[in-house]
């Protein structure tokens, strides 16, 4: 994988990581919780769409 993808890849899972960890704090998303429903599917999506992206970006920064 290029360098510069492999880059892009991984801003753009900080960024959605960081989404998905503002969306998890969110009031809606806190009321969800307590009334025991859980994170909304957006909240996971972000979280684990931030994920693949910075472990597959981490890979390709950081392979010999």
């Amino acid at each position: 994988m290029n360098k510069n993808v492999s880059i892009v890849l991984l801003v753009i899972g900080v960024v959605l990581l960081v989404l998905g960890l503002q969306e998890f704090g969110a009031f809606g998303s806190s009321i969800s919780r307590a009334l025991g429903r859980g994170p909304s599917e957006r909240t996971w999506l972000l979280m684990i769409g931030g994920v693949v992206c910075t472990v597959l970006g981490g890979m390709g920064v950081f392979k010999k």
